[in-house]
């Protein structure tokens, strides 16, 4: 316990370790966390704690983004009624981290909890979606009832945990593996003022927002690594002594926010972290690659999409400045003439973002869609720098107004994010040069607070990527291009014919007729300019060299979001 009181110590002086001890993994990261409650669990800073925290009934078997195992569960569901009926043994005397022993009912409450209190922003609706047929919660949906939430999740008699879908859903197991499915302890939660999991309560808590509920503050998983202390600098976590499976090598993780990427590169090449976020392809290739004690890794999975996004409806008026395209700001709508979006778009150097970001070692796509996924068509149109082009759009925009007037814009980016940083920097200086009265004004945020604008729609103009929760093209297509996607909030538009095709692709199993459908849809977004698509690197780590259990083979980004490619408690030092 002396070693865990001097963890504690370093932990709220927002001290550094000298030189990681051997049973200690040391990361250092640009960005806060959010939220450790996994009802809410949806960005990758979350989400690498959390899934060491807690665990899913089933998850991804080795480096597969397809092939699944049982985790929480003995094996895999049996099913029945024709694809509607999922039934799963669940592991027995498997301990929570208050020392509470897993039950089914604990997880018919994590379920059940994530249906009521399911928002666009808190990762439940394709679950919902799942188990209800609709994406929304009861305050916005009035068809769903208490007694529908129920029959959707339940124990029988045998203590084996039973989902009933209202319709077939060849998604619903790799949608359980996602890290916001863990299951939670419903006695500890309850004890701590979280919803009590019945019908009594249960309105009280629909659409509730629990990124600072109380068990964000008082985790209690069965996962290999407990909750030890947390402040506004750093995460203490250790391994947690009743663990179930494989006790873990590394007995303490520290996360540690050092927004400088400067000092996490020092701290990194003195041994003093083993794994810290770095600042994109080029800065690391420079700074990091070949330096000693440096083990690098290289031609990882892509399965991420990231997009500059153009907000058509801006809610915050800090943002707007004047209001008018009077050169001293925009309104509100600005976006809303796809004139801007395309200027716009021509006016990104995508090749030079290629180059000076990503090393060369990056691919425009042609959609907001893994390359590697069913459903991409590389013959969709892209755009290209172009300025004649961007000016002759911009010329066009409002008719005529913003090349007369100009206009004053704010973006905010990642802060401690060299890649957004360099970014917006490049699009800054490609618009200004085109008139002068054009401006853009660009500044770091923190990222807990970009994601809580954004998904009020105060934005501007942001760069935001999306990792998979399952291996489906709805899961990418559906997000960025629909309506109702989770990301509309950010961007604002409605296109009615992508709405139409969206949904027909959900409704088919033929694989030939959803490709044509998602090819219409990379077709009608290039044409609209709905968003600028920053392209896709070449994915790549690089950890301490004494750190063992990393690889190609085994990396997997659908498990992890902690750089590493899999959970904690499979990783050693030597």
């Amino acid at each position: 316990m002396k070693k865990l009181a001097m963890l504690s110590t370093l932990l709220l002086a927002g001290a550094a370790l000298a030189v990681a001890p051997k049973d200690t993994l040391v990361v250092q990261e640009a960005s806060d966390i959010p939220t450790l409650d996994p009802g809410v669990t949806y960005d990758t800073a979350s989400g690498a704690i959390v899934e060491n925290i807690y665990e899913t009934l089933v998850t991804y078997k080795g480096a597969s983004l397809r092939d699944l195992e049982p985790l929480l569960a003995t094996k895999l569901p049996t099913v029945t009624n024709g694809g509607k009926t999922y039934t799963f043994d669940l592991r027995k005397n498997v301990k929570f981290h208050t020392g509470n022993t897993m039950t089914c009912r604990d997880a018919e409450y994590s379920f059940e909890r994530n249906l009521v209190t399911n928002s666009a922003e808190s990762g439940n609706w394709f679950i919902s979606e799942s188990l209800l047929g609709t994406q929304a919660n009861a305050n916005d949906d009035k068809s769903i009832t208490w007694a529908k939430i129920d029959k959707a999740v339940e124990c029988n008699n045998a203590g084996q945990l039973v989902f009933t879908l209202p319709q077939v859903d060849p998604a619903f197991l790799a949608k359980l593996a996602y890290t916001g499915q863990s299951i939670v302890d419903s006695k500890h939660a309850i004890s701590i003022g979280e919803w009590k999991g019945t019908e009594a309560d249960w309105k009280n808590w629909v659409g509730k927002d629990l990124t600072d509920s109380n068990l964000n503050k008082q985790p209690s998983g069965t996962g290999a690594y407990r909750l030890v202390r947390r402040d506004a600098n750093a995460t203490l976590l250790q391994a947690f002594d009743g663990y179930w499976g494989k006790k873990p090598a590394i007995k303490n993780v520290v996360i540690q926010k050092v927004p400088e990427i400067a000092a996490r590169q020092q701290a990194f090449l003195r041994g003093d972290a083993d794994i810290i976020e770095g600042g994109g392809r080029s800065v690391d290739t420079e700074q990091i690659k070949g330096k000693p004690g440096v083990r690098w890794i290289d031609n990882l999975p892509n399965t991420s999409a990231t997009a500059i996004f153009m907000n058509q409806k801006i809610q915050d008026p800090k943002l707007l400045g004047s209001g008018k395209l009077d050169g001293k700001g925009i309104p509100a709508n600005f976006f809303s003439d796809v004139n801007v979006r395309r200027a716009f778009s021509y006016a990104f150097n995508y090749a030079q973002y290629i180059q000076d970001v990503q090393q060369g070692q990056g691919k425009q796509r042609t959609m907001l869609l893994p390359d590697s996924f069913p459903g991409y068509d590389p013959k969709v149109k892209t755009y290209k720098f172009d300025r004649k082009q961007a000016e002759a759009y911009f010329k066009r925009a409002w008719g005529g107004n913003v090349w007369k007037n100009g206009f004053t814009l704010t973006a905010n980016y990642r802060a401690g994010s060299v890649g957004a940083q360099t970014m917006m920097e490049i699009l800054k200086r490609n618009v200004e040069a085109l008139n002068p009265k054009f401006k853009i004004n660009i500044q770091p945020k923190q990222w807990s607070e970009m994601l809580a604008d954004s998904k009020s729609g105060k934005e501007a103009m942001i760069s935001i990527g999306w990792a998979p929760d399952y291996a489906d093209p709805d899961n990418f297509m559906y997000t960025f291009y629909a309506s109702d996607g989770f990301y509309s909030p950010r961007s604002n538009f409605k296109d009615a014919s992508l709405d139409k095709w969206l949904k027909q692709a959900r409704q088919t199993v033929n694989v030939a007729q959803r490709n044509r459908l998602y090819s219409l849809v990379g077709n009608r977004a290039y044409e609209q300019a709905y968003y600028m698509l920053v392209p896709a690197p070449v994915n790549y780590t690089f950890v301490r060299d004494n750190l063992q259990g990393v690889s190609a083979a085994n990396y997997n980004p659908l498990i992890s979001f902690s750089y590493t490619g899999t959970f904690w408690k499979e990783l050693s030092k030597k």
